[in-house]
């Protein structure tokens, strides 16, 4: 799963790494949440960064709202609210940063997982129009089996594509595209517990995203052994 995201990396940063102009001025985020805009680049746009709504409504939904935050890397091509937009309508979704949550004796701990390298990257997404000809759109995480560090902490993750890999997700065919829907590698990665701030979607300044102590290991210091 992927229920967070964050991306602060500069505006020029991101025009660079990813030679495409976006389409308002890009802010820092911290804490992105399911139904808030987000920086995409599509595949019938690739030059422009765009903002639709995270949580994927197909265009045949009667309400624009609710929508599908992940998709199963395994099913998206079959699945009524993602093959038409896996065949046609596929983006990448920009970020730094993705959060989920590791289960724990006393409830969930957050954790905020990044390239090891701490630069931006793409994950691959689906994007899609509503209906009755609305300019709103809004798009999902393609989500994969977890490597190793991910594992740790929850079963599923986002499709991270390495540079090389971004456009034959745009472009390839349909076995280009499913032979790079597989984990990132483990050694290329980190995971770091966070505050439980990021748990309010309210919260979105940089102190979100500071490691802190996990509360599991808090309970097991020095003390418990003396």
């Amino acid at each position: 799963m992927c229920g967070r995201l964050s991306l602060f990396a500069s505006q020029d940063e991101l025009t660079d790494r990813f030679d495409a102009t976006p389409t308002r001025p890009l802010r820092p985020r911290y804490n992105v949440a399911p139904g808030q805009d987000h920086p995409v680049v599509r595949n019938d746009a690739p030059a422009e960064i765009r903002f639709p709504t995270w949580g994927l409504v197909p265009h045949w939904a009667d309400e624009f709202g609710g929508g599908h935050i992940n998709a199963r890397a395994e099913t998206v091509a079959d699945k009524p609210s993602f093959r038409d937009a896996y065949r046609d309508r596929r983006c990448l979704v920009l970020a730094d940063g993705f959060y989920d949550w590791k289960k724990t004796p006393s409830g969930k701990q957050p954790y905020r997982m990044t390239r090891a390298d701490g630069e931006p990257f793409a994950m691959a997404g689906l994007w899609e129009p509503w209906r009755n000809g609305e300019r709103k759109t809004s798009f999902t995480v393609v989500t994969t089996e977890p490597n190793d560090v991910v594992g740790e902490i929850h079963h599923r993750m986002p499709v991270i594509l390495d540079p090389d890999e971004e456009a034959t997700w745009l472009d390839g065919d349909e076995d280009e595209r499913r032979s790079i829907l597989d984990p990132f590698p483990a050694s290329e990665m980190r995971a770091y517990p966070v505050s439980t701030k990021v748990n309010n979607p309210d919260n979105d300044s940089a102190d979100v995203v500071e490691e802190v102590v996990a509360e599991e290991d808090a309970q097991t210091g020095f003390g418990d052994f003396t």
